[in-house]
């Protein structure tokens, strides 16, 4: 019923407005007049950056979550250190703080030890969104190595396996499948908070809709287009990820 309401204001808010031409102006969203189809054009052409900065951001993610959830699982006190001060130092960052930091200091950093590296928007957005969500996707590697069976790493220690092979040959490929559909579902936050990216001039889709809103003065209009948007690509993730856990959860019964 939720979901139903949902989708059925942004309708009933077009209906609406095209009723009261005083104060709505769909005009500007019209795909069937020069004007409109060329902003809506301009709106969706930011899908593209927004998918390319999510995916990279995403495949960083994951490699970083491992190497981060791995100490967390040793035996050793100090690597289980490392992992909880990583963890819980960047789950304490708001986003947006930390891409300031990313895009404006990084840089400044780089300088002070004699390297010029520049970061511009683009390569700000994805380190920024992995580098925070690599702490809760280390959290999912956790979670899904520890449902494993403690007998099957003694098992394969037992074999003359070290640690890394263990997890390499052993507890990783049973774990994958139950950590894949909440990886997925990372990736959905990881599409939202790319949002935040327009603040350091990332020409994604909330960049293209606030400089529409420069130049038409249409907030309302543009912005529910905006909001379709994004309902539309999460949407689709959401189909994916629905569609690996009936998978996940078929393999396993089989």
């Amino acid at each position: 019923m939720m979901k139903k309401a949902t989708l059925a204001l942004p309708l009933f808010l077009l209906v609406a407005g095209c009723s009261s031409s005083q104060t709505w102006g769909w005009y500007v969203i019209d795909p069937t007049t020069s004007s409109g189809w060329t902003n809506v054009k301009f709106l969706v052409s930011g899908m593209g950056a927004t998918i390319q900065i999510s995916l990279i951001a995403a495949v960083l993610s994951i490699v970083i979550g491992l190497l981060v959830a791995l100490p967390g699982l040793s035996e050793k006190r100090g690597w289980r250190l490392v992992n909880r001060v990583y963890v819980e130092f960047v789950r304490s960052i708001p986003l947006l703080p930390m891409l300031f930091w990313v895009f404006y200091g990084l840089p400044i950093v780089f300088q002070s030890m004699g390297m010029n590296i520049p970061i511009d928007p683009f390569w700000g957005a994805i380190i920024t969104l992995a580098i925070s969500d690599s702490a809760f996707t280390a959290e999912i590697y956790r979670a899904g190595i520890q449902s494993i069976a403690k007998g099957q790493s003694e098992a394969a220690q037992t074999i003359g396996l070290n640690y890394f092979q263990t997890m390499r040959y052993v507890i990783l490929p049973q774990a994958i499948r139950r950590i894949l559909p909440p990886l997925a579902n990372q990736f959905i936050y990881i599409v939202k908070m790319s949002a935040f990216a327009s603040v350091i001039g990332m020409q994604e889709l909330t960049r293209r809709a606030n400089e529409l809103v420069v130049t038409e003065y249409r907030p309302l209009e543009i912005y529910t287009l905006l909001i379709f948007e994004y309902l539309v690509l999460v949407l689709i993730i959401s189909a994916g990820v629905r569609w690996l856990e009936r998978r996940m959860g078929a393999d396993e019964r089989g």
